[in-house]
């Protein structure tokens, strides 16, 4: 009873396994769902988290299938640049100067492919949870009629967690702040719009959005009132896009859009007794730049490092309260405070307010020293992991 459990296989819970098997210790996956999760969802990696997906083998092929964000740009609707910053500013501090746009479940699908080198590691899909009980020196998880032990669990299975419901813990919620509208079409924004940058902030007091670029379509994203029912018909979004973009040098081809609920909510603590929570089952915020998303893939490659460490001796238990406190803390003060990391699309009701910001944004654009200090911490690379000792284990390559 050397291993690990971790109960959710989406893009958190693969790291934290990948992790693991790496250090050679034996990892059982279970997943509720049949199948991995196949539904657009964040889609934005920063420098921080390229960095230690790239320790894990699996940077470069995220990279190489998804598109590269070398600039961050601010319009207003017209069109006209308000401010734009270079991802460059960062060499140096990074070994991907850049973000890149791709479907979290392409990172999914890579980490799968890559764990199923590993023979001490086990995925099991439609293997929903139904028990947790801890006792001596090990956890027990129940899924039917059978019991799967370990030592450690690690709980990466969403904002609906089982796990977390099984142990009697709530998430506290802020309740649901407004509604995210997103956009997906496959028309050439960046033709459509010049000079226009894979991320762009349209930032106006009458409808605000932001605007990004993957390798074969774009995601406009809105910030609408929770009482907006409108039906996501072609032409309700088509006009939508027209009156917030009205530059635009031509149609724009709708092909899906969807809702989704703008909300809050962090454990008072990411550790159980031998539980330790990750990713949305620890926290959930509705940040622009898939912050929620990266943070969680660090929580899971931290959690991962500190409990090697303490199964091979290197540390004591107590290093996992002091993880549980470290990665709280930099949710807490990283991604949740306001500035461009406020929900996607907000309006700005006050015009000075907003002139004020854009002035602001602009000196920052002028200096490189400046620029170079904002994009470090919009990308999280003050927050970065911590690493316990390197990853050890078989070295893939594609």
């Amino acid at each position: 009873m050397n291993g690990v459990i971790v109960v959710g296989a989406g893009p958190a819970g693969l790291t934290a396994a990948l992790s693991l098997a790496r250090t050679g210790i034996p990892v059982t996956v279970l997943e509720s769902g049949s199948e991995p999760q196949r539904q657009p969802r964040a889609c934005t990696f920063h420098p921080a988290t390229l960095d230690l997906l790239d320790e894990l083998g699996v940077a470069a092929r995220l990279v190489a299938g998804g598109r590269v964000v070398d600039r961050v740009q601010w319009r207003d609707r017209a069109g006209a640049v308000l401010a734009e910053m270079g991802m460059n500013r960062l060499d140096g501090l990074t070994r991907h100067p850049y973000r890149v746009h791709a479907d979290q479940t392409a990172l999914t699908s890579l980490l799968l492919t890559v764990l199923g080198v590993y023979p001490d590691v086990d995925v099991r899909f439609g293997a929903r949870v139904d028990g947790v009980a801890e006792g001596g020196t090990g956890i027990r998880v129940r899924v039917g009629h059978t019991w799967t032990r370990a030592r450690y669990l690690i709980a990466a299975d969403g904002a609906q967690s089982t796990v977390r419901a099984e142990l009697g813990l709530p998430l506290p919620r802020a309740g649901q702040l407004a509604t995210a509208l997103r956009v997906f079409t496959d028309s050439p924004l960046d033709r459509l719009m010049p000079g226009l940058a894979p991320l762009t902030y349209v930032r106006d007091v009458q409808q605000s959005c932001t605007l990004l670029g993957l390798p074969d379509h774009w995601r406009i994203i809105f910030k609408i009132p929770l009482d907006g029912h409108e039906p996501l018909s072609a032409a309700n979004l088509s006009l939508l896009v027209r009156r917030t973009l009205p530059g635009l040098g031509g149609p724009v081809r709708v092909t899906g859009a969807d809702r989704f609920a703008l909300s809050r909510g962090v454990l008072p603590s990411y550790r159980c007794g031998r539980v330790l929570f990750v990713g949305d089952a620890a926290h959930l915020t509705s940040t622009v730049g898939g912050l929620n998303m990266n943070a969680g893939l660090h929580d899971a490659f931290e959690a991962a490092q500190v409990i090697a460490a303490v199964l091979g001796g290197h540390a004591r238990p107590a290093a996992l309260e002091a993880w549980a406190w470290r990665r709280r803390s930099v949710l807490m003060r990283r991604v949740l405070p306001p500035g461009e990391t406020r929900p996607a699309g907000v309006r700005e009701h006050d015009s000075a307010r907003l002139a004020a910001a854009m002035d602001g944004l602009r000196a920052i654009a002028g200096d490189p020293d400046a620029t170079r200090a904002y994009l470090a911490k919009a990308s999280l690379l003050d927050a970065a992991p911590e690493r316990l000792g390197a990853v050890r284990g078989k070295s893939v390559t594609f």
